[in-house]
């Protein structure tokens, strides 16, 4: 991993561990002004440093086969199409400290996952009210909804949520997958921010 990249990702391993540079700097066994000019990307960490950083941050901070990398952000996107929250969990869980991309990305996904899955859950409680309001208003002696236009037009449409989430969760998985594959940044639209 090169500068930038390398800093941004130390600065934000050490954020979440909770240390400040100086005792990030005193594990590691460096200055501290080291660990602020390794963040601030001024200078490539020599081996034993980026080896030590490694060690106490928990990452693996060596070269990533970008091949690998690209196939693993098209599976990652993709499996945004099926709405099942477990493909992306278990990839991102897996691959998110091998690299900063699928760390960035996965958590694009998986906010779209929850949110999509949110979505489809209120769909299909709202499904399951339009029947219970019908027999309540069967029961109420309401007999106009039967053999009308409006109640034909009714049950057509209860399905119609389902449907468009579905086209919208595929369009925007492969659309992302496109852009993971051409590295350009990827975006989901009408996400809720679950996973920081």
């Amino acid at each position: 991993m090169n500068q930038p990249d390398l800093g941004i990702k130390v600065s934000e391993l050490r954020q979440q561990k909770g240390f400040t540079q100086e005792q990030l700097a005193e594990k590691c066994e460096v200055s501290t002004r080291t660990i602020q000019r390794i963040e601030s990307g001024e200078v490539d960490p020599r081996a034993f440093t980026l080896n030590r950083l490694g060690e106490v941050l928990e990452f693996d901070f060596e070269e990533p086969n970008l091949a690998n990398e690209n196939i693993w952000l098209v599976v990652l996107n993709l499996s945004s199409m099926f709405v099942i929250l477990i493909i992306p969990l278990l990839l991102w869980s897996w691959k998110k400290k091998q690299s900063i991309k699928m760390a960035q990305q996965g958590r694009q996904v998986l906010n779209f996952q929850i949110t999509m899955t949110l979505v489809l859950f209120a769909a299909a409680f709202l499904l399951m009210l339009v029947p219970v309001a019908l027999v309540f208003l069967g029961e109420a002696g309401v007999n106009i909804l039967e053999g009308s236009p409006f109640f034909m037009l009714l049950v057509m449409c209860i399905p119609l949520p389902l449907i468009l989430t579905g086209i919208f969760c595929t369009y925007q998985g492969v659309i992302n997958a496109m852009r993971a594959l051409s590295d350009k940044p990827i975006h989901y639209p009408l996400s809720i921010e679950f996973v920081k």
